[in-house]
């Protein structure tokens, strides 16, 4: 979406054409909320607007077949090293030699990524935030080996997209994930201790850091599987760190499949 409201060209590949079609109506939906704010006393350009963009995404559920003609691409499906590898793998044999790949992983090196293909050179990590149209943020991760070239490409893309790109090396969660996800466990680890209610903790935060969640609220939004996960990933590369060590909580959550928002319960619950 932002890509394509920047003038970008923009194939959008998915498993089926149902998930495309979901995704087509959320991303003009999301148009839409964006044109009310930005074209909120000219209602004809915001129609023209929302027209032009999606004038700009087409879809596909072939990957291999539309690599070809492009110079950049960009990779959020699972967070699984394996699945992901498999697709790089793929697309590498037809992309063409200047396409630069991206993972917009969260919790996996790149560098693991990157040496699936054989372009390690124009490989590189784009992080971008949740919800993407309106964060601002985009990290952009350097491997020791993606090129100079490569890395400045992809800083000045994030710029064109109108985000604010910051840089850092291919360390375990990046800079936000590095300090947002230990924070959020010795949030649960506090909690497990009895030492404060979770709501007085989220409360604390909110008022005394001016979060605009608390890190239990945050844990919910982001889904107690996926946190598992990152902490799980963390804690087998350094398992000596304590800011990485699981939490039996958080644990047996995810074994109730109380995952937050998603399904209704986590450490809240949701009607």
């Amino acid at each position: 979406q932002v890509a394509a409201a920047s003038g970008h060209t923009v194939v959008l590949v998915d498993q089926s054409d149902e998930i495309l079609k979901k995704s087509a109506k959320g991303i003009e939906e999301s148009l839409k909320r964006v044109t009310k704010k930005k074209f909120a006393d000219k209602p004809e350009a915001g129609a023209e607007f929302i027209e032009k963009t999606l004038k700009n995404v087409t879809m596909s559920t072939d990957a291999a077949a539309v690599v070809h003609s492009t110079d950049l691409v960009i990779e959020a499906i699972v967070e699984n090293l394996e699945v992901k590898n498999e697709l790089f793998k793929r697309l590498d044999k037809f992309a063409p030699d200047h396409t630069i790949f991206a993972s917009n992983t969260s919790s996996l090196q790149i560098t693991n990524l990157a040496n699936s293909t054989t372009r390690q050179d124009r490989f590189a990590g784009l992080h971008f935030f949740n919800p993407v149209p309106m964060m601002k943020l985009v990290e952009v991760i350097k491997t020791p080996m993606t090129s100079q070239k490569t890395f400045e490409s992809l800083m000045d893309f994030s710029k064109a997209v109108g985000k604010s790109p910051v840089s850092c090396k291919d360390t375990p969660g990046f800079i936000v994930n590095r300090l947002l996800v230990p924070y959020m466990m010795e949030a649960v680890r506090l909690f497990e201790r009895g030492d404060a209610s979770k709501e007085d903790i989220d409360v604390a935060m909110k008022l005394g850091a001016g979060y605009p969640m608390g890190p239990f609220e945050l844990l919910d939004y982001v889904g107690l599987d996926t946190s598992k996960y990152i902490i799980d990933g963390w804690h087998s590369l350094e398992p000596n760190n304590p800011l990485f060590a699981p939490s039996p909580l958080l644990n047996k959550l995810v074994a109730e499949k109380k995952l937050g928002k998603k399904t209704g319960e986590g450490f809240y619950k949701y009607k």
